[in-house]
């Protein structure tokens, strides 16, 4: 009995709530399907940023080599080392999802649910050097497992002078892209392995990198990534804001296709279905485009790819304001509210593919004040196979073949797959065949 009173309560919110989505959520579409991709968290209020960046650096160590261009001088405890299961976390829970329905047999009258469902330190040579090339070393610090150089400098051609003579890979071209953030004054952080300390400590991976910082620009720097690479990147960026979704100023931030109901069968190839909508998504921009692939309130989620991240996760991803006695975000009813959530911080997930052409400038943010809630979601509805008989189930069995051809022709257009392929593998190839038929050939087929 008690089972059955939660679900009529359940199913009776879902009835009477616009806001939420309801359904099964069956699997997810997070960042480890793609070969290589780049993940950041930006928190973000008023002028204060906490920057994660997660490495996604494959070889030895001793190889790895960081520049970041950040806009003001770093002290030592500006800078930290995190933990890579957060980052996780915080991508399992925004990750475009996969959820699925079942028709309801219709010789029952479920009208509401219907209507709703269709809804190492530098040594004093190096710092002489540094001088006779216009680079200046501002500060050295050993943090956990890394090197960290923060300089500044008067000359591009100097910069990657230096930075080639200590071992740092730069490719050939920088200079150039160092000059713009050289007259924007702004300092370089610079940081690679302490092989020493990686063995001491017992790590055998690259944690994420951490660094906090105030400055009136709410930017992320991309371009030096640009300068030799191999083809287009992919960038997922994770903003926690006070007040509400983050977009970019300086490109367009379009939402991913979302809420369109696709074959069945695609449960067991959502990884590549995902790929390739969003490659059509891409190609359909230009390539000149980000794309919002979530927008939520950390404390509930509807439905849940993952629980929402706990206080203690949010304040170690540097979110710094959950203490504040004004923090509370605006009352709401919360479906699905997972133990831990937080009290006010909201999460915008952004997927962007660039390169060096399409993506000239770097990335340039605002947080605006809109709650509204987004997510990249994804429909199965399983057909109803049961025995009754009445007018209903004919008119449902009619309705249920337009619906597979709505289907079919919507995967298509999502992914650029050959509609032909889509219908074999729905069963459906002599369905639609004669749906190709002049009427009077109908009659007697």
């Amino acid at each position: 009995m008690l089972k059955i009173a939660l679900t009529a309560v359940l199913f009776a919110w879902c009835a009477n709530t616009a806001s939420a989505f309801c359904g099964f959520y069956v699997a997810k579409a997070d960042t480890k399907i793609f070969n290589k991709a780049s993940q950041v968290v930006l928190v973000r209020d008023e002028d204060k940023t906490v920057l994660t960046m997660a490495n996604d650096f494959r070889g030895d160590p001793k190889e790895f080599a960081v520049v970041i261009p950040v806009p003001t001088f770093l002290e030592r405890d500006q800078i930290h080392v995190g933990e890579k299961a957060l980052i996780d976390h915080l991508d399992a829970y925004t990750s475009p999802r996969l959820v699925e329905y079942f028709d309801e047999d219709p010789c029952e009258t479920r009208e509401q649910l219907r209507a709703y469902f269709k809804g190492g330190p530098v040594s004093l040579a190096a710092s002489s050097r540094a001088d006779s090339l216009g680079v200046k070393i501002e500060a050295q610090y050993t943090v956990g497992e890394y090197d960290i150089v923060i300089l500044s400098a008067e000359q591009s051609n100097g910069l990657e002078t230096w930075l080639k003579q200590n071992g740092y890979r730069i490719p050939n071209g920088a200079a150039r892209v160092l000059e713009s953030y050289i007259k924007q004054k702004m300092r370089f952080f610079v940081a690679k392995v302490n092989l020493k300390e990686q063995a001491k400590l017992g790590v055998q991976y690259l944690r994420p990198l951490q660094v906090a910082y105030e400055s009136p620009k709410f930017m992320l720097p991309i371009r030096l990534g640009t300068v030799n690479a191999d083809g287009p990147q992919e960038l997922f960026i994770y903003t926690l804001t006070r007040k509400g979704r983050v977009e970019t100023t300086n490109y367009r931030t379009v939402k991913l296709p979302s809420d369109l109901d696709i074959p069945v069968y695609v449960k067991n190839e959502f990884a590549d279905f995902y790929r390739a909508m969003f490659s059509q998504a891409v190609k359909k921009e230009d390539m000149r485009a980000l794309f919002l692939e979530y927008a939520w309130d950390m404390g509930w989620c509807d439905p849940c790819a993952a629980d929402p991240l706990s206080n203690d996760e949010l304040q170690k991803l540097g979110v710094f304001w959950l203490g504040d006695s004004n923090s509370g975000s605006p009352s709401r009813r919360r479906p699905q509210i997972a133990p831990g959530g937080a009290a006010n911080a909201f999460v915008t997930r952004i997927h962007v593919r660039y390169d060096r052409d399409h993506f000239p400038e770097d990335l340039v943010f605002q947080e605006t004040a809109d709650r509204s809630n987004f997510q990249g979601r994804y429909i199965l509805r399983h057909p109803w196979t049961g025995e009754s008989k009445c007018e209903a189930v004919r008119q449902y069995t009619e309705a249920f073949r337009k619906r597979q051809q709505t289907e079919a022709e919507t995967l298509a257009r999502l992914t650029g797959w050959d509609i032909s392929g889509i219908r074999k593998k729905m069963n459906l190839s002599e369905d639609f065949k004669s749906n190709d038929l002049k009427w009077y050939q109908k009659i007697w087929k």
